[in-house]
């Protein structure tokens, strides 16, 4: 890897819902927002605003596809390469995910296979996808309600060595390292282990709720104690550039959204951080 990715701080994710609300959090240093949501030629006037006022905008796609056995759709790369340029991207993010295959959308974030034969062709979709993007890219590991039955690796072993072959940039969620310690018993230092911390761009917290004894990545729940004692124990390996909080619905006032980042920032650096 020899892109530098910038030091991002603490962002939260960008959302038309809640856009006068992030435009007046204090201490926010940076904001993700989903690609798809926005065209390159008509930016919101809140995300001009941040621009405006040097604040990073990190596009964030859901729909590339990259862990399918299908080529990179050029349109949906050339879209996601216009909004980085658009809001000035450092890098952009995407998810190892299976989302399509044959016209058909899956609806859903899906896990990939994690065999030798998935990993070739994820390379190549990856190394297609950074040949066609104007700046780095990092992948996501997603939250998971099952595993393939060729799985042949464990997703850190899997990802180190999707990094190993395309330089690719990793965004850790440990709100989906939680989901998969509850769902599939993800043994999380394990994974954290396995993991080329050196390749992450920054991580993704988020809320969940537990019922029936399956964890349910809402999004739309406070974070928990249990996902900031991940968060505490990937920053007790390495300091990532960054850490967003994730918000997609049932948003909270201002002043509770606020306590979160606050409850994330004093994790992400009251602990020892390590280059």
């Amino acid at each position: 890897m020899t892109d530098i990715l910038p030091r991002l701080g603490v962002g939260l994710g960008w959302r038309a819902e809640i856009d006068t609300v992030v435009e007046r959090l204090p201490g926010l240093d940076w904001v993700e927002v989903v690609a798809e949501n926005i065209c390159a030629g008509h930016l919101p006037a809140s995300l001009t605003l941040l621009r405006e006022r040097g604040t990073t905008v990190v596009p964030h796609g859901v729909s590339l596809g990259l862990g399918g056995a299908e080529l990179p759709d050029p349109a949906r790369l050339s879209r996601l390469a216009g909004v980085a340029e658009a809001v000035g991207a450092p890098l952009v993010t995407e998810h190892l995910a299976f989302v399509r295959a044959g016209g058909l959308e899956a609806g859903h974030l899906l896990p990939v296979p994690r065999s030798r034969e998935s990993l070739e062709v994820i390379a190549e979709n990856v190394r297609i996808a950074q040949q066609q993007l104007p700046v780095p890219l990092a992948l996501e590991n997603i939250a998971a309600h099952l595993r393939w039955p060729e799985d042949e690796l464990t997703e850190g072993q899997f990802l180190a060595e999707l990094v190993e072959r395309t330089g690719v940039r990793l965004l850790v969620d440990v709100a989906n390292l939680h989901t998969n310690r509850v769902n599939l018993g993800l043994d999380v230092a394990a994974e954290l282990d396995r993991l080329p911390l050196e390749a992450i761009a920054y991580v993704h917290v988020a809320g969940g709720i537990e019922r029936d004894g399956v964890w349910h990545d809402t999004h739309t729940h406070p974070v928990t104690e249990p996902v900031l004692e991940v968060l505490a124990a990937l920053c007790e390996r390495v300091g990532p550039p960054g850490v967003l909080l994730e918000r997609d619905g049932a948003f909270p006032p201002p002043a509770e959204l606020a306590a979160e980042l606050a409850a994330i920032r004093t994790v992400y650096r009251g602990v020892p951080q390590h280059a």
